[in-house]
């Protein structure tokens, strides 16, 4: 696998397109707008997303669609609203009867459908007549810092485990470790439902809470995204794992957090208007409390945080009255599930 193409030009999208050139592949980042592809080509970097990171040799930008039907395999890093569009947009200018190697780095569900990013993309396909080969890719990994080359660990799976062997041999570098997995639907939820909880513990450090409460907090967010994962059809070990436990850690604790500094902001008082407005970055959290919330009632599994957080963004819930209430539930065996 030599040549990727990357769908989306954000933040994350940039950040694995400079770190697959530098491991030597070429690689095509698509951005969507011809404008902004071509200022990104002019700097030499994303001054929009990664000021800081330069696109190294073998990293070209472009915005037509068509110059990807050459790669052995194309991520989709587009936020999960824009996913299927995106897709579809893909499949129709992909050449009839070559397999489509897909892979989602994309952390969410949507919402009106309540489809995981796997089941988007088998359709878009299935309508287009293409044969697809689908894995994800999700983990611990803050762009900025994997755009830097800070040594980094995540999860690449598929249920064609040849397919994430060998993905995970292609991708992986000195500085960036993959290890693979069968289990796409622990791995797509995990990276979802970790977004609402990240909101979760910015609210309570925007409270004025401390470390005791953000460490109960984390502790039972992983139990209810275990729930929710474990009941459809993810395996319990994949979130004690890099694409749960450690993603989960990272989004709730660590500054660069979008979805994490969405909480706070909202503890602030900040409408969702005003948050929107202020930033180009997509915070996953918004639209996946929505999402989870909808998804945990359909399969018939409690998820407090989600729900608590679900009314906070979208039904004008106080933080301080969210907090209490998940404070005076009724009391359970911690095991419980």
């Amino acid at each position: 696998m030599n040549r990727i193409g990357v769908l989306g030009a954000g933040s994350w999208g940039t950040a694995l397109a400079i770190q697959l050139a530098r491991g030597g592949h070429e690689v095509d980042l698509w951005a969507r707008n011809p404008e902004t592809a071509a200022i990104l080509r002019e700097e030499g970097r994303n001054v929009y997303y990664l000021p800081d990171a330069s696109f190294p040799s073998g990293l070209e930008v472009t915005a037509d669609l068509e110059r990807l039907v050459d790669s052995d395999a194309v991520l989709v890093v587009i936020p999960s609203h824009g996913f299927r569009e995106v897709v579809r947009e893909l499949m129709a200018v992909w050449p009839q009867g070559k397999d489509v190697v897909l892979v989602s780095a994309t952390k969410g569900v949507e919402t009106e459908t309540l489809a995981r990013m796997s089941g988007v993309s088998e359709e878009e396909a299935s309508a287009a007549g293409h044969r697809l080969r689908y894995a994800v890719l999700s983990g611990p990994t803050f762009a900025a810092e994997l755009a830097a080359g800070v040594p980094s660990a995540a999860v690449i799976a598929s249920r064609d485990e040849d397919l994430a062997a060998a993905l995970r041999e292609a991708f992986s570098d000195w500085n960036f470790r993959l290890y693979s997995s069968s289990d796409v639907v622990g791995v797509e939820l995990g990276g979802a439902a970790k977004n609402v909880v990240a909101i979760a513990s910015g609210v309570v450090s925007g409270v004025g809470l401390g470390h005791n409460t953000t460490a109960a907090l984390v502790t039972r967010g992983l139990h209810e995204i275990t729930r929710l994962g474990v009941v459809c059809g993810g395996e319990l070990q994949t979130f004690y794992g890099l694409a749960g436990l450690g993603d989960l850690v990272l989004t709730c604790t660590g500054g660069l957090s979008r979805n994490r500094r969405t909480g706070v902001e909202l503890a602030e008082g900040k409408s969702l208007e005003q948050i929107k407005g202020e930033t180009s970055m997509v915070a996953e959290g918004i639209r996946n409390s929505l999402a989870i919330s909808r998804l945990a009632h359909r399969e018939g599994v409690e998820m407090p945080i989600t729900e608590q957080m679900k009314q906070l963004i979208y039904e004008g819930k106080e933080p301080e009255l969210a907090v209490a209430e998940l404070m005076t539930r009724q009391l359970k065996a911690e095991a419980e599930l």
